[in-house]
């Protein structure tokens, strides 16, 4: 079957000299009595191919018909082989290119790596481009004004770019100014008399290319420090599909373990101890102090960390995966910078807590501040009765409202008493999730009893590293 290739690329060096020559003025007028009436008239460019047809359609099938001036008019006088730039016409250029990924539901890309492709591209051939430039004019104060301006640019060439594309190899060229003729007229000017024209000739050196070659790239994005998977599956670990999507490492280096701590990522080995770093301890994740791991020596042994790229994926329970890119702490390289990807984390159901509090130890002005709009607290023993003849007073509404809540409810005051917001008891099969502003830890509640959402310890096959 026949193909048929146009790149359009003589034609957008053309254009390109076009810009170049377009939106110059001149001054059309006189000025009197001091007063400077002169307007300026922007002079059109029109790309000239010599048509005896298009010429009698635009005199009117009339001699006596003059073209307008001022006017500026351009055409291709010569297209030579280059023989001087003549290169290795087998030479094959190898690019590798790898994609950003592209969300078309937002039209925007994202910070993540996509497709990679290699594209070769051949030898182009090289040729010089003739221009030659007439400058109509009605009067010399009128060519003398254009030269003046388009002259000047020209020292004694001007670059020019013929595409945006970073692949294009041939996309650069320049615009020499070879001669220029002051008339067009002779002398003896004869019988007739012609428009006078001013005439510049340009020469670009330029290259025409043939069709790149492109090819997709598929490299191994996984790789997996053990035959089975994390549930100790052979078949199923070989069968993965991820192991061959092509472009990103994916690995979970020596079974280590990770902590969690607010928005950082320590790094720990196998069954170390973390202080408060089980998920139904409500208390914060500490920071390992005796760890000697270091994230730059466990990140180097398998590839380059790219700050704002890379990313740790936590698997959760319920079969979801948090994603979030990483950076190392510039303070501390125990850690790394976690920035979640909101769309990947658990969305809050309630609104925020300001702490958690054991109401039989601590309350309004006992260890707390005094009770403002918008507390809310998340209880984790019970307080007051019904049948209590006196209620705990640090808990009383402003009208000596008592509070009877149950260990795992949430309170809140409303300016007048403290009410129950979450109902452990009532909402006991209700999945929810709450921040407690105070700390920035995010808790779910299981049905049961609340627990950490994501933050805590995750072990080996249980989180992954994505370079």
């Amino acid at each position: 079957m026949q193909q048929f290739f146009y790149d359009s690329q003589i034609r957008r060096f053309l254009l390109q000299f076009t810009r170049i020559i377009s939106n110059f003025q001149i001054e059309y007028g006189n000025e009197t009595d001091g007063v400077n009436n002169a307007a300026l008239i922007r002079v059109p460019v029109r790309y000239g191919d010599a048509s005896r047809n298009a010429q009698v359609i635009i005199q009117e099938n009339s001699r006596n018909s003059m073209p307008a001036s001022p006017l500026m008019t351009f055409y291709v006088s010569s297209l030579d082989y280059d023989r001087a730039r003549i290169q290795e016409p087998y030479h094959v250029s190898k690019v590798n290119v790898r994609q950003r990924t592209y969300d078309s539901e937002t039209d925007s890309y994202e910070t993540t790596q996509g497709n990679a492709f290699t594209v070769e591209r051949l030898m182009p051939v090289p040729y010089k481009l003739g221009i030659t430039l007439d400058i109509w004019t009605s009067n010399t104060n009128q060519k003398m004004q254009l030269l003046e301006q388009l002259l000047t640019l020209f020292n004694p060439s001007l670059e020019v770019q013929s595409t945006d594309n970073f692949i294009d190899w041939t996309s650069l060229s320049v615009v020499d100014l070879e001669s220029v003729t002051w008339t067009s007229r002779t002398v003896p000017i004869g019988t007739d008399n012609p428009i006078d024209m001013a005439t510049i000739k340009f020469s670009l050196p330029i290259w025409i290319s043939s069709p790149a070659k492109i090819k997709k790239l598929g490299v191994v994005e996984r790789v997996i420090a053990s035959m089975y998977d994390a549930q100790g599956d052979l078949n199923n670990a070989i069968a993965n599909n991820d192991l061959l999507l092509g472009t990103r490492v994916i690995v979970t280096p020596w079974n280590y373990e990770i902590v969690v701590i607010g928005d950082q990522i320590q790094c720990l080995e196998s069954r170390t101890i973390v202080p408060n770093g089980d998920n139904d301890d409500l208390n914060p994740t500490q920071i390992v102090p005796g760890s000697h791991l270091l994230w730059p020596a466990v990140i180097n042994a398998y590839g380059t960390l790219r700050p704002g790229i890379s990313q740790i994926r936590l698997d959760q329970q319920d079969g979801s995966t948090i994603v979030g890119t990483i950076v190392i702490n510039p303070n501390d390289d125990r850690l790394l910078i976690y920035n979640i990807d909101p769309d990947t984390a658990p969305q809050n159901t309630l609104p925020p807590i300001t702490a958690i509090i054991d109401p039989l130890i601590s309350g309004p002005g006992y260890g707390l501040p005094a009770p403002a709009d918008g507390q809310r607290y998340l209880m984790t023993e019970p307080t007051g009765s019904y049948i209590n003849t006196y209620p705990a007073e640090a808990w009383l509404g402003s009208m000596g409202q008592p509070l009877v809540a149950a260990a795992n409810d949430i309170i809140e005051w409303t300016g007048f008493y403290w009410k129950i917001l979450f109902n452990s008891v009532a909402q006991a099969e209700t999945v929810q999730y709450v921040t407690n502003i105070t700390t920035g830890i995010q808790y779910e509640w299981t049905g049961t009893d609340w627990i950490k959402s994501y933050q805590g310890v995750y072990v080996g096959g249980t989180w992954s590293l994505v370079l």
